[in-house]
């Protein structure tokens, strides 16, 4: 049979077939197509979402991470989670170690999500990711919480332990103080020093500047036997020291520390280290070992007492830093009747006395006894006064401030070895007629905090009826020559307070001094006022040399009703 003889439908049911089975493939081939957009669409959507996400994740890890900050912050002030100290650390540094921790942070929490997809052979979904990072910073504020228990355990460790070495240091010089010698020792001035000093760990020398009689000394075996390291106090010799080789100018602007033109009585008023090392720089070493001993360090005092340390001076050695000795006292060591010596030889114009415990049964025959008299010029110690008076008013020596007299003094706080601290405060009052020399020296914590300072102004303060500024005390007024010779220099105002009553006996009495004769002499106007004047540092050598015809008479007085029309000073502007 031919093709010639089917039947024509036969033809349009085999196009029908063909046709059939050819139209078929674009459909399958546009359905893969359709599938294929589809699935890359919904890659696309899916990557969308996760990046979505990872903004939304890293906004929740940026919260997660200044909350972290926070606590970390909080640590850190409570004694930090990290081994490292970070007690001292500034704020730029404070910041620089939280953007490390940060960081750290950051990548630690990536990398355990790193490790958690590839335990799992697929990307995390938003819920895991989510989840994992609460795990993650729940952990690390437990981590956090533990380190700051560990810290806080071992702060109150230390603490206890340094409780027990204060308590066992305090006992101790309870002991010391039962065991002193009370011969010669005058009972009211022992008993104000006792109350004043407490319980602290310490010692107390009050003696008088004028003639040298010591008063009381709390705790003999640290006044008389103990050597201390000085600390900031041996700026006293270093300002001394300075003046005297005209190391410090009459400009004091060239002589400019970190705090911009500092002078000498700031520098003695904030105990400015870098202004005494500047010093010391034009002094060197042999300048500074002579004036010490000049001024009674590294010697006894020749006191009438057994077994007296002499101290100790620095040695130039391999390594030792020469520049602290001027303001740290590196290498130094002093008894505190070495210092009472010291500041009683700036009180009474350069006679360094020999300290005397006066014996009972002699009374009437006690005589003063000047070692040697200092060949350091007046006007230096007229220089050294208003810095340390400065000291009290307005500077680290603040506690020791009493309103009814004008207290010179100076302060010293450091390691003084062994990781045990040492605070000093040397002083003399009043300043119109100096009657008492009170210096005091803590140890351990008790250093801390200007205590020596505070515990020497209660003396003053409860003293001040016996040896404050008479009432009936002439004040000296310097002309304006010798107020551009020599207030002027200071920067600051001396000031004499006229209160209390001289209740002394026959032996202070004698012991109190006159103004210079270069001096005019005004009458006091009115009880419990406070005069503006530069006092000279007078000494009973004045006294004597003084010729009758240098006290005014009586008709250049200016009655008291009348108002104090007397020559001022004009404060210079501080830089």
């Amino acid at each position: 049979m031919t093709l010639i003889n089917l039947h024509p439908r036969t033809f349009s049911l085999a196009f029908i077939l063909i046709a059939l089975l050819i139209l078929p493939l674009p459909t399958v081939d546009a359905a893969k197509r359709r599938h294929e957009n589809n699935a890359r669409g919904k890659n696309s959507r899916r990557a969308g979402g996760r990046a979505e996400r990872g903004k939304k994740l890293s906004a929740r890890e940026r919260r997660a991470g200044r909350r972290n900050e926070r606590l970390s912050a909080r640590d850190f002030r409570r004694g930090g989670r990290s081994s490292r100290a970070r007690t001292h650390l500034s704020r730029r540094e404070l910041r620089r170690e939280l953007r490390r921790d940060r960081i750290q942070s950051a990548r630690e929490q990536s990398a355990s999500l790193k490790a958690l997809e590839r335990r799992l052979h697929r990307p995390l979904t938003k819920r895991e990711r989510a989840a994992e990072m609460r795990r993650l910073n729940s952990q690390r504020r437990r981590e956090i919480l533990e380190a700051r228990r560990r810290a806080e355990a071992a702060r109150l460790a230390a603490i206890a332990r340094q409780r027990a070495l204060d308590k066992a240091l305090r006992d101790e010089v309870q002991g010391m103080i039962a065991r002193d010698n009370l011969a010669g020792e005058d009972p009211q001035v022992r008993r104000v020093a006792i109350n004043a000093l407490g319980n602290h760990a310490g010692t107390v020398v009050v003696m008088d500047p004028i003639t040298g009689k010591v008063y009381s000394m709390v705790n003999q075996e640290w006044a008389l036997r103990r050597g201390f390291k000085p600390c900031s106090t041996i700026k006293l010799v270093t300002g001394v020291a300075g003046l005297s080789e005209n190391v410090i100018p009459a400009s004091e602007f060239t002589l400019a520390s970190d705090r911009g033109r500092m002078d000498l009585t700031s520098a003695l008023a904030h105990s400015d280290n870098p202004y005494f090392e500047h010093v010391g720089s034009g002094l060197g070493f042999d300048k500074m070992i002579h004036y010490a001993r000049e001024l009674g360090l590294g010697e006894k005092t020749g006191a009438n007492v057994p077994f007296e340390y002499p101290g100790r001076l620095p040695e130039m050695k391999p390594g030792f830093a020469l520049h602290r000795m001027f303001s740290y006292a590196d290498g130094f060591e002093v008894t505190p009747l070495q210092l009472g010596t010291l500041v009683s030889a700036m009180a009474n114009g350069g006679k360094l006395l020999v300290p005397q415990v006066q014996n009972p049964q002699e009374v009437t025959k006690f005589k003063p006894k000047v070692r040697r008299k200092l060949d350091i010029d007046g006007n230096v110690w007229q220089r050294m006064i208003p810095g340390m008076i400065g000291s009290v008013n307005y500077g680290s020596g603040r506690k020791a401030y009493d309103p009814l007299q004008t207290v010179a003094g100076k302060t010293g706080t450091c390691n003084g070895g062994g990781g045990s601290w040492v605070g000093l405060f040397t002083s003399y009052a009043p300043l119109a007629n100096p009657k008492l020399a009170v210096v005091v020296i803590t140890r351990g914590t008790d250093a801390h905090h200007h205590l020596p300072a505070a515990v020497a102004g209660q003396i003053y303060r409860d003293l001040h009826q016996r040896f404050g500024t008479p009432t009936n005390l002439q004040i000296a007024s310097t002309p304006d020559d010798e107020e551009k010779e020599v207030g002027d220099e200071e920067g600051a105002d001396i000031i004499a307070d006229q209160n209390g009553a001289d209740t002394a006996g026959t032996t202070d009495a004698s012991a109190t001094t006159t103004a210079s004769p270069t001096h005019k002499l005004v009458p006091q106007t009115s009880p419990n006022t406070v005069k503006r004047v530069l006092m000279p540092v007078n000494s009973q050598t004045q006294k004597a040399d003084a010729p009758k015809s240098a006290t005014p008479a009586k008709s250049s007085l200016n009655p008291p009703s009348q108002p104090d029309n007397r020559p001022r000073r004009a404060q210079e502007n501080q830089p």
